[in-house]
């Protein structure tokens, strides 16, 4: 009979509690019921198995035979210790259930003797400096001694090389259960030397914790490590029901160390209602979390590309980047990364959920994701499938001082469909990389590492809203914040935004009007001579100092390493309000015109992108954020003019009806880029005259209107 159990003590939050569930499953499934299955619903794992919750206790009480967690290629794994309070009382146990851990520990034995040795050599000098009796004058001069020095360097350097030369021993010869935690723990790259996944710190330890030895002392908090049967403790039943099923447990261990996984119990400063609190644990929670821990198997990876080099790959483990959560933060970016754990809502067997994490290699096209923001476009993207619903957030960071911590950063949420509009971010790719590099550098400015961190969390969150227009927005408009900083001279390295393609117009449309405004701005061109032979020339060049001859680079000047931007006359647009710069931006086509000895204003829009008579009376009427819409049309600057031509659809139009007012139609065909046409079609060339516009820009609108209407008089 199959029987359903919710574990309330197994939650997607904090990761120990995670791990748990996943040590319960594999567990069961591996020593009890191969049919068991579980899955995440409710926040809380459940479990379907051939036993009632009284026998699921009665297994882990009294059946339950721990897995060979051993490291003993750490100091602190007990094996370097004589009569370790974890590994001794173990090591010399009779029961059965322990058979494996004891045959694990004599396979470490056999492999460690001259490690042992070496290891006694460096203790006993070092011992030498430590004998009573001896003054702290004697100590500190004996300590400074050429020769103490000598053989502490000699002593040491050969415990390291046997430790380095261990590693890659064990990997050869170690076969059976204690082998699952070294795949877990530790891979060799092509040289031989150790690399270590982040879930479980360096090789199975944290500064000097060492979570195997603390796995053992565990062990012994909950068995009777001198019985023959390895009878559970009295209180370890509670402890047990309490890790099961979430049950009030009063007598938790106080001062126990808990490592990275339990950040809320780990005790330590703000951890209680006084300055200081010490560290809370249930036992069979350490234990349950270690036994997970052992699903997620490493590898050695090599991204492909010029010096690249070989890292320890886990399960949808990628570099850290403080972005995407409330809390991110420059110092968030440690080399430990992050680590999305899948919540996955259907039934799924130990062996099914094996093999999800083996193929846990997420890609974006052919490339693997490296940053959180790989990852998020690969799961909103379906690039993981195999039903995971959501992915819970995990950054290895320190908090607490220097403590390194497992801290959940939120959830992800898989969608049902792959939101089209995601494949405007191919266009960043290349430009993103760069961009962080930049703005990561120790002489970056403070403005453009902030707004590259806004960037960050604005791309994040269209990988999850990706049917919400205003999340583009504000993707496009830190974008524009970013050449802002650019063109101050700051971080220009990466170049310009590149050239994105018709859909971020279609993805940000909102159906207002300084959308339809900010692209019928940016996609203005240029027709000095009025023969249309200059046909494509972009205001982009009036807000940034493009080189003229590749203008999607930036025009510098200078040596390398000490390049500075070449900014010209025609650079107007200095991210003042609005109003300021688009006066520049006539202003200065205006001059140019003149200079190419032409009479009109040189701004004409693209097709389908000019600005309606409706949007046009909002703008007049003041009804327009205008500061918003110049926002957005330097972004739609880096639009492709041509691609824009193919483009199925435009942005949808306002209702008819609603004009400016006729003051404002005066004014405008008094400073068109093109010549009026008669009833008879013959043409009625209107000259500009600057003065119209200088009277504008200096508030003296009825004059401007004045001279309007006498230009269109003559």
């Amino acid at each position: 009979m199959i029987h359903v159990h919710h574990l309330d003590g197994c939650a997607p939050t904090p990761l120990a509690h995670y791990l748990k569930a996943l040590g319960i499953l594999r567990l069961v499934a591996e020593q009890a019921d191969e049919n068991a299955r579980g899955w995440w619903e409710g926040e809380r794992f459940w479990l379907t198995a051939g036993m009632t919750a009284d026998d699921l206790t009665a297994f882990f009480r009294d059946r339950y035979a721990p897995t060979p967690i051993l490291s003993p290629w750490n100091k602190g794994s007990g094996f370097f210790a004589a009569n370790d309070p974890g590994l001794q009382p173990i090591e010399t146990s009779k029961a059965a259930r322990f058979s494996a851990l004891r045959a694990g520990i004599q396979a470490a034995r056999m492999l460690l003797v001259d490690l042992e040795q070496a290891d006694r050599a460096v203790r006993a000098v070092k011992a030498q400096a430590k004998v009573k009796g001896m003054t702290k004058a004697q100590k500190q001069a004996l300590r400074t001694s050429a020769e103490y020095k000598a053989r502490l360097a000699e002593a040491d350097r050969r415990f390291k090389k046997l430790k380095a030369d261990l590693m890659p021993c064990f990997r050869r010869t170690w076969r059976g259960p204690h082998r699952e935690w070294m795949d877990a723990a530790m891979v060799l790259a092509e040289d031989g030397s150790a690399m270590f996944p982040s879930l479980l710190g360096t090789g199975g330890n944290d500064g000097r914790l060492d979570f195997t030895n603390n796995f053992l002392q565990r062990l012994g908090d909950v068995f009777d490590l001198g019985s023959a049967d390895g009878a559970a403790t009295p209180q370890a039943e509670n402890w047990l029901k309490g890790s099961l099923f979430g049950l009030v447990v009063k007598d938790c261990q106080g001062g126990s160390a808990v490592g990275q996984y339990f950040p809320g119990w780990a005790g330590g400063a703000n951890n209680s209602n006084g300055p200081e609190a010490e560290s809370l644990l249930n036992p069979w929670d350490f234990l349950l979390m270690l036994e997970g821990a052992l699903v997620f198997t490493a590898h050695a990876a090599r991204r492909l590309g010029v010096g690249e080099q070989t890292r320890a790959a886990a399960p949808f483990a990628v570099t850290a980047n403080g972005s995407g959560y409330a809390s991110a933060s420059g110092s968030d970016e440690s080399t430990r990364g992050e680590q999305w754990m899948p919540i996955w809502s259907q039934p799924q067997s130990l062996a099914e959920l094996k093999r999800l994490l083996a193929e846990g290699r997420a890609q974006i096209g052919a490339k693997p994701a490296r940053e959180p923001l790989d990852l998020a476009r690969a799961v909103a993207r379906l690039g993981t499938a195999r039903g995971i619903g959501s992915f819970q957030r995990y950054g290895y960071i320190e908090r607490n001082g220097q403590s390194n911590l497992a801290v959940s950063l939120g959830r992800f949420t898989v969608p049902d469909q792959t939101p089209p509009q995601l494949a405007c971010l191919d266009d960043l790719d290349a430009w993103l990389p760069r961009l962080r590099r930049e703005a990561r550098d120790s002489h970056a400015p403070g403005r453009l590492t902030q707004i590259e961190r806004q960037l960050g969390d604005a791309l994040f969150a269209v990988t999850q809203h990706a049917d919400e227009p205003g999340r583009w927005q504000r993707v496009l408009l830190a974008l524009a914040a970013v050449e802002s900083v650019q063109a101050s001279g700051s971080g220009f390295g990466p170049g310009p935004v590149p050239t994105l393609r018709p859909g971020w117009v279609r993805a940000a449309d909102d159906g207002s009007p300084e959308l339809r405004l900010a692209l019928g701005l940016a996609l203005q061109q240029g027709d000095f001579d009025g023969t249309d032979a200059q046909w494509w020339n972009p205001i982009r060049r009036h807000w940034l100092p493009l080189d003229p001859k590749r203008p999607w680079t930036f025009a510098t000047t200078g040596s390398v390493g000490h390049l500075r931007l070449q900014v010209g006359p025609e650079v107007v647009g200095q991210g003042r309000d609005g109003v300021d710069d688009a006066i520049a931006l006539i202003g200065r086509r205006l001059i140019e015109a003149t200079q190419q000895g032409g009479r009109r204003l040189p701004l004409l829009p693209l097709a389908r992108a000019s600005a309606s008579a409706a949007d046009l009376a909002c703008l007049v009427a003041g009804e327009v954020d205008l500061d918003r819409t110049l926002g957005l049309a330097r972004a739609f600057m880096a639009l492709s003019a041509s691609d824009w031509r193919r483009a199925p659809q435009p942005p949808g139009a306002p209702a008819a009806g609603h004009v400016p007012d006729d003051a404002w139609l005066v004014l405008r065909l008094a400073l068109l880029p093109w010549p009026l046409k008669d009833p008879h079609g013959n043409a009625l060339p209107i000259t500009t005259d600057p003065a119209v516009f200088r009277r504008l820009s200096s508030g003296d609108a009825a004059t401007a209107l004045a001279l309007a209407l006498r230009r269109l008089s003559a």
